[in-house]
């Protein structure tokens, strides 16, 4: 079946209330192991965001991607408020995803 593979939902940002890029991926370590390198898009790479502040899990591919296009025409406040519900403190959360 078409988008039977889940994805993922994340946000990078460069400090604690800084810029957020949103994103979308089925393979969430891989992708920000990329970002981290400098290897992801161009936007994160020029702007630093290597810190992995958001993420949720989709079980379709299809929804994932719904879900960041809705996420990206949001105020920035709602963002705000989306990462700090479950990140108050901006933390990396890449490390709990590698051990």
């Amino acid at each position: 079946m078409a988008g039977a593979k889940g994805g993922w939902v994340y946000m990078m940002s460069d400090r604690y209330r800084g810029g957020i890029y949103t994103g979308v991926t089925a393979d969430l370590v891989s992708r920000v192991a990329q970002h981290k390198k400098g290897e992801g898009s161009a936007f994160v790479r020029q702007y630093g965001f290597t810190l992995l502040v958001h993420c949720e899990r989709h079980e379709a591919i299809i929804d994932a991607i719904a879900r960041e296009k809705a996420i990206k025409k949001w105020r920035r406040a709602w963002k705000i408020e989306l990462i700090e519900r479950h990140n108050p403190d901006w933390l990396d959360l890449f490390p709990t995803l590698t051990g």
